[in-house]
């Protein structure tokens, strides 16, 4: 099974969207405000290079985690198998 993580911030319209899309289609998610957590925040930056939000992470065991910056309806579903 994959473990999806969403890095978001408050006002960020896109994580908001993607937090949707992930209710709407059952897909259970952990959350992280990177607004507040400054370590993640740091993790972030380090692992995709890249300052946006939402950053999904999605984790299968035994494989590297993948990385979607921003909210690409097309991948996250390819990827989820949804």
């Amino acid at each position: 099974m994959k473990k999806v993580k969403v890095y978001t911030t408050p006002t960020c319209m896109y994580c908001k969207m993607v937090k949707d899309f992930f209710d709407d289609k059952g897909v259970e998610y952990s959350e992280v405000d990177l607004s507040v957590d400054v370590a993640a925040r740091e993790e972030v930056v380090n692992k995709t290079n890249q300052m946006g939000v939402p950053v999904i992470e999605i984790a299968e065991e035994g494989k590297n985690p993948e990385y979607v910056v921003g909210f690409d309806q097309a991948t996250l579903s390819e990827i989820l198998g949804i």
